[in-house]
C-alpha cells in the first residue's frame, strides 16, 4: 500500500495525528510519502519527501490531508487529475471537507487498510481569463468556489454575467460567488446561498451584498459556461479560487465552467453529508435553554 501525507499547519495536535498515521502504516510495511515541510518534523521516518504533484507516485492509494478545510483545499494542487483518493482528518474548526475527527482516527485507519469505505467524486471549477493571467494559468481550478470581489475601494463593482452566452444579469455588488455543490456550505452559504447536496449536478451563483435587492442566488446546471465581465472605479479587482487570491485588471473577461476531471474523496461508511450538516449547523438541537 502507498500513502501520502500533507498538513498546512504543524501544531501539536496535527503532528500527533500525523505521527499516529505514520506509525500505523509503517507497521503495515506501507510506502509512505510526506510533504517536504511536514517531513522536517519526522526526519527519521523511512519515507520519501514530496514537494509538488510531480513527486507523488501516481499509484498512491490514499492521500491524507491533516488539518482543516483549508488544508484539504490546498491538497488539490498535489492530487490534481491523478484520481488519488483524498481524505481529510480534521484538526481545524468547521470540518465540512475534513470530516474525520481525531477520536475516530484508529477506526478510520483500519477501515482504509481493509478498504472498508466508499468514494465519491466532487466536481471542480475551471477558469480562463482574458487577458491571460500567468499565475492563474498554472492551476486554474477550484473545488469550492470562484469569486470576484472589489479591491482597494469601498465602491461596488458592476458584474456583467452571461450563462451559455445568454445575458443573465448585471450585479451591482461587493462581488459574486460561483460555487460547486461542495462549496455551497462555504462562502456562498455565508452570502445567503442555498446548501446543495454533493451529488447534485449544479452550480450556484450568489451575489455578495448586492445593491439591487431583487438579485437572488441562482442554481444552474453544471454543464453551462458562465461568463463574467467586471467594471468599477478601481484599476483592478480580486478573484479567488478557494484559498488562493489574485488581483486582475478591471474589464478583464472571466470564463467559468466545470473541469474535465473531478476529485475523488474517501467517505467513511459511518459518515454522510447529512450527518455533517446536522453536526456542524446544529440542526435538530434545541438551544433555547
Amino acid at each position: 500500500m502507498k500513502i501520502a501525507l500533507y498538513s498546512l499547519v504543524h501544531d501539536d495536535t496535527t503532528l500527533r495525528i500525523v505521527s499516529r498515521i505514520i506509525t500505523f502504516f509503517s507497521e503495515k510495511k506501507a510506502d509512505i510519502q510526506i510533504e517536504k515541510a511536514l517531513f522536517t518534523h519526522f526526519p527519521k521516518t523511512a519515507a520519501l519527501a514530496f514537494e509538488s504533484y510531480h513527486d507523488i507516485d501516481p499509484k498512491t492509494d490514499v492521500f491524507f490531508a491533516v488539518g482543516g478545510d483549508g488544508t484539504v483545499l490546498r491538497s488539490l494542487n498535489y492530487v490534481r487529475e491523478s484520481k488519488i483518493p483524498l481524505i481529510g482528518i480534521n484538526t481545524g474548526r468547521l470540518g465540512f471537507l475534513a470530516t474525520v475527527q481525531p477520536n475516530e482516527i484508529d477506526i478510520c485507519l483500519s477501515d482504509i487498510l481493509e478498504k472498508n469505505y466508499s468514494t465519491e467524486e466532487r466536481s471542480l471549477l475551471e477558469i480562463k481569463c482574458n487577458p491571460p493571467h500567468p499565475d492563474l494559468d498554472t492551476f486554474p481550478l477550484a473545488l469550492n468556489e470562484v469569486s470576484v470581489a472589489r479591491e482597494n475601494t469601498t465602491s461596488m463593482i458592476t458584474i456583467h454575467t452571461k450563462v451559455n452566452g445568454a445575458y443573465l444579469n448585471v450585479y451591482w455588488a461587493d462581488g459574486l460567488v460561483t460555487a460547486t455543490p461542495t462549496g455551497s456550505t462555504g462562502y456562498s452559504l455565508s452570502s445567503g446561498g442555498p446548501i446543495i447536496a454533493p451529488e447534485s449536478k449544479s452550480f450556484v451563483l450568489t451575489p455578495i451584498a448586492p445593491h439591487n435587492l431583487n438579485a437572488r442566488p441562482l442554481v444552474v446546471a453544471d454543464d453551462v459556461e458562465i461568463e463574467i465581465h467586471v467594471e468599477g472605479r478601481g484599476d483592478s479587482h480580486l478573484i479567488t479560487l478557494d484559498t488562493r487570491l489574485f488581483s486582475i485588471p478591471m474589464n478583464s473577461s472571466i470564463s467559468i465552467k466545470k473541469s474535465d476531471f473531478s476529485i475523488v474523496f474517501i467517505r467513511p461508511n459511518n459518515h454522510s453529508f447529512f450527518d455533517t450538516l446536522r453536526n456542524k449547523l446544529l440542526w435538530g438541537q434545541d438551544k433555547r435553554n
